[in-house]
């Protein structure tokens, strides 16, 4: 099993609700999940300012994730995500 953190600074709270009404799906096409969310992080060090979403995502293997990611039929939800404020995911490992 191998995570991400997905980092979301959201400006269009509707577009947010398109995104997430399709993302669940998008996810487990490649095995994928969410493991939790955090609509309102704390930032514990650092310079700031925290994102205002955070959500742990798990994968069965790195390939799984880039999968996801990468997917092109799956470009279109990945593109809602991005309509709605600016996001990082970050694949650990």
């Amino acid at each position: 099993m191998i995570h991400a953190i997905a980092k979301m600074t959201v400006t269009d709270p509707d577009m947010l609700a398109a995104y997430r009404a399709q993302a669940g799906e998008a996810l487990s096409r490649h095995g994928g999940a969410v493991v939790t969310a955090s609509p309102s992080p704390t930032l514990l060090e650092g310079d700031g300012p925290a994102p205002n979403m955070m959500a742990l995502l798990s994968f069965p293997d790195r390939d799984a994730a880039l999968g996801w990611i990468n997917d092109p039929e799956l470009a279109p939800i990945h593109a809602k995500r991005n309509a709605a404020g600016s996001s990082e995911i970050l694949l650990l490992g």
